[in-house]
């Protein structure tokens, strides 16, 4: 065979000719080689997957909140011992709060009358703090001229002949009252004017409460004041209403009031109330209260309809609150993992795993959002100053000197407190702080650039595009700014991570993403309280541990990218 033969031609489109890859190949060949890289590769993909999708399949929603029926100790009522006066008005008769003070202001006087919205009364004692009160009504004035009277009655009232014959006698005897018709009528003199007041009870004033058996028992004035009167003049029995009604004196100081053997109320020191208006609370129950206190117990027991009810008792200064056990629904807060919430429930009863998944969503969102504006502003403020120079690029750079000495924390901390001031929707406080994050944290962006741009701007395909007449804006965004895309990428994913440690700080602060909306931030605000940072760990470590590897993660791929666009890279 000859020489010819055994060479080996190699063509152009020969398969075994050496492969030349482009540059974009050998970024990612190196990248993919890159085992960090690839790790933090996967971690992203599976936090976006995490975020994005998980909240589309997970069966609950952001802000649903889980609630359980739980029997918890509620206030039932209330206990005092009373040691001011309680005013009963007779019937079809108002005794109004303004003459009840200053029936008290007359008492501690010891006055015998008072006047309040132009009505004069006047006390009248019965027994030791047991008053009655009578009102003075003027029903008619009498003008006396040589022995003879001329009576002119008041609008609506009637004064009888025989209360007219009562009132002369009673004036010739000299005296300040008369009885007239089974009423009390009182004489005033004002020059040779006299009034004709009637004298009626209005009230009555004890210190001491009346307990009806049931609420359709109602207890009325005049039963009160015979069995007050029938107390203070240290009777065992009393007639009302032709019955007869027995006193039974206790040693706390109350008493029983029966009827043939019937319990039909109770007179007591000890006032005890609903908690809840319109409830009624029977003898047996008061009593049962009374006698509670009166042993120091921290409990006790009443039967009712439904059973026995058990009951606390307990003493706040000399007022005592009674506590039952009711079933009630209350919101499922931090309830350990389970099948049904994997990761429990948090503080507000809302599934955990569920929040952590709306939450990425939030804190990768701002993320890419921030770095999106930074490189926006960075890019064209660096672009045109590092092409310009001269009088651009110092303005330029002054402003961006200035955007650096801007205290940013207390600037987010003034800003939050505005909007808490002014209430700002929360989903509009995510997007301010989107604007705010990515307004202050450019500059070093823009540095970056016009540093790459100096040095890019001279060299012999700037002078090409010069010569060829390429206007200004595309020399810049066309030609220059294309070569500093490898290092905006890698510094927009290092950034990142940053972003997202910021935002989490700035909610765990309170001035960032706020309720009902979560982030990861505001999650692990839960620590704040001492007690679930001791007791509920799965409330606060899945978000930390999130925050953590996605962190790392956007790292890891800032590291690889960093390392694949190094050009002294080795293959």
């Amino acid at each position: 065979m000859s020489d010819d033969a055994n060479k080996t031609v190699t063509a152009l489109d020969d398969e075994r000719r050496v492969k030349v890859l482009s540059p974009g190949q050998l970024v990612a060949k190196r990248f993919f080689r890159n085992k960090l890289a690839m790790a933090g590769l996967i971690i992203l993909i599976v936090m976006f997957i995490f975020s994005f999708i998980g909240g589309m399949v997970s069966p609950y929603q952001e802000s649903q909140v889980f609630r359980k029926t739980e029997a918890a100790w509620k206030d039932y009522a209330g206990a005092a011992y009373n040691d001011s006066y309680q005013f009963r008005a007779a019937d079809g008769v108002t005794f109004p709060v303004s003459a009840q003070q200053k029936f008290i202001l007359a008492v501690n006087k010891g006055k015998e009358s008072f006047e309040a919205d132009g009505v004069t009364y006047m006390l009248e004692q019965r027994g030791e703090e047991y008053y009655a009160v009578l009102a003075q009504t003027p029903v008619a004035t009498v003008l006396t001229l040589k022995g003879k009277s001329t009576f002119k009655e008041m609008d609506g009232a009637t004064l009888s002949d025989a209360a007219k014959k009562a009132f002369e006698t009673a004036v010739k005897a000299e005296k300040d009252s008369f009885e007239a018709d089974g009423t009390t009528y009182f004489i005033a003199k004002s020059g040779r004017e006299q009034t004709i007041s009637c004298g009626g009870e209005v009230a009555l004033a004890s210190k001491v409460a009346f307990n009806a058996p049931t609420a359709e028992n109602e207890l009325t004035y005049s039963f009160e004041a015979a069995a007050l009167t029938a107390l203070a003049d240290g009777k065992t029995s009393f007639t009302e209403d032709g019955k007869t009604y027995d006193l039974n004196l206790l040693e706390s100081g109350a008493a029983e009031i029966s009827e043939n053997g019937t319990l039909v109320a109770t007179v007591s020191r000890l006032i005890v109330s609903p908690q809840v208006f319109g409830t009624f609370l029977p003898l047996e129950f008061k009593e049962a209260v009374e006698q509670a206190i009166e042993e120091k117990a921290d409990s006790f027991t009443v039967e009712d309809s439904s059973g026995e009810v058990t009951y606390q008792l307990q003493n706040k200064n000399q007022q005592y609150v009674v506590r039952v056990q009711k079933e009630t629904t209350v919101n499922d807060t931090y309830h350990a993992p389970t099948r049904a919430h994997w990761l429990g429930t948090d503080g507000n009863g809302m599934d955990m795993l569920t929040r952590l998944m709306y939450g990425g969503r939030i804190s990768l969102m701002i993320g890419f959002v921030v770095i999106i504006i930074e490189i926006v502003l960075g890019v064209i403020v660096g672009g045109c100053s590092g092409y310009f120079g001269g009088w651009v690029d110092t303005i330029l750079m002054r402003v961006v000197d200035v955007v650096i000495c801007i205290p940013a924390m207390p600037l987010y901390i003034i800003i939050g407190s505005i909007m808490d001031y002014y209430k700002v929707d929360p989903r509009l406080r995510i997007y301010a702080l989107c604007a705010i994050l990515g307004l202050i944290g450019w500059p070093g962006i823009a540095r970056m650039v016009r540093g790459q741009i100096l040095s890019l701007r001279e060299q012999e395909f700037m002078i090409a595009t010069e010569a060829t007449g390429v206007r200004v804006s595309r020399r810049i965004f066309r030609h220059l700014i294309p070569n500093v895309i490898p290092q905006l990428i890698v510094i927009a994913t290092m950034g990142l991570g940053d972003v997202i440690l910021m935002e989490a700080t700035l909610s765990f602060l309170g001035i960032g993403v706020k309720f009902p909306y979560a982030s990861w931030g505001n999650i692990v605000n839960a620590v704040n309280d001492v007690y679930v940072l001791t007791n509920f760990w799965f409330v606060w470590i899945p978000a930390g541990f999130l925050i953590l590897i996605t962190v790392l993660g956007f790292n890891f791929v800032g590291d690889g990218l960093r390392d694949a666009f190094d050009p002294k890279m080795k293959r």
